[in-house]
């Protein structure tokens, strides 16, 4: 009896620990905080577009296109701005995605990358079942020399869902997006 309710305790300890440990969740209400951008703003030619839809009673964004590398381009992504939101703290980034054994990405732009081609990024492959991928902060790798080596989260200005780097046809859907403790 005594051994079961210490395990309850801690349970409940432990549920209430990781709801704490959230900074920031995107779970794509549809509140139109999310733009798409593609290569074309650089005189590339990939093609896409993003939706927010319903999967089992959750909210989800569906991220489609085609991804081509010609005319210096290679990427799809959507984008949220992140500016007037309190992510010192942030450890790490959560999402919950699945699409089509593809790997995408995560940018993020700091005060930093004031060039539009510099970002932070780390990477995450999907399968066909919902995922949930934690990407530590610390780890997301510069794009150019200029910037400095390691993220500060308080300097965070935006994230982006990405597809990006190479010829393929993305088909991802994302059903959460949050930074953590």
């Amino acid at each position: 009896m005594f051994k079961n309710l210490i395990l309850i305790i801690v349970y409940v300890f432990m549920c209430s620990q990781s709801k704490a440990e959230i900074v920031l969740t995107d779970k794509f209400n549809g509140k139109n905080e999310w733009n798409f951008i593609t290569d074309q703003v650089m005189g590339g030619i990939s093609t896409g577009t993003f939706n927010y839809k319903k999967i089992n009673n959750d909210n989800v964004v569906k991220i489609t296109g085609n991804v081509s590398t010609k005319n210096n381009g290679g990427f799809i992504q959507i984008r949220r701005n992140l500016n007037n939101i309190n992510l010192m703290n942030a450890k790490n980034i959560q999402i919950i995605a699945k699409g089509n054994y593809e790997k995408y990405f995560i940018h993020l732009r700091t005060s930093f990358t004031i060039l539009p081609w510099q970002y932070y990024q780390n990477s995450f492959t999907v399968n066909n079942s919902f995922t949930s991928f934690v990407l530590p902060i610390s780890k997301f790798t510069k794009s150019g020399y200029l910037l400095p080596a390691k993220i500060n989260p308080k300097n965070i200005r935006s994230v982006g869902i990405v597809a990006f780097g190479k010829d393929y046809k993305a088909n991802l859907t994302v059903k959460e997006i949050s930074f953590t403790k």
